[in-house]
């Protein structure tokens, strides 16, 4: 928008130089003011036009966000339904670590405490 030479007061308080002859305007002059607001609207218009296009883009950007989030928040949901399963499994490598450490450490463990190995898995 930096392109733009008037305002729209500008515009209206435009004031044209007489010719010598009579009361008409320059047309030189006329013409070439004209030229000007003709090249500030096709700069506005080539402004709009991508500043439409961007909002479109980013209008875009943002439905593909929501689903995402939407795919989610589906994705998180079943996850959460299958959550006694994973507990399952965790309890599982539990009682797994709980026996390697009672093979490669178990003397230790028994020494080091002075306790049974009642409350190991």
């Amino acid at each position: 928008m930096d392109n733009i030479k008037f305002t729209p007061q500008d515009i209206l308080h435009k004031q044209f130089k007489e010719k010598n002859i009579g009361k008409g305007y320059d047309e030189a002059d006329v013409d070439a003011f004209l030229d000007d607001v003709i090249k500030d609207y096709d700069t506005y218009n080539k402004e709009l036009d991508r500043l439409n296009n961007e909002n479109e883009r980013l209008r875009t950007k943002v439905d593909e966000l929501n689903r995402q989030v939407e795919v989610g928040s589906t994705m998180s949901a079943h996850t959460s339904n299958q959550q006694p399963v994973s507990n399952a499994t965790n309890m599982d490598i539990l009682k797994r670590l709980s026996n390697l450490e009672r093979r490669v450490f178990g003397s230790q463990i028994n020494e080091g405490n002075g306790q049974d190995d009642s409350h190991l898995l």
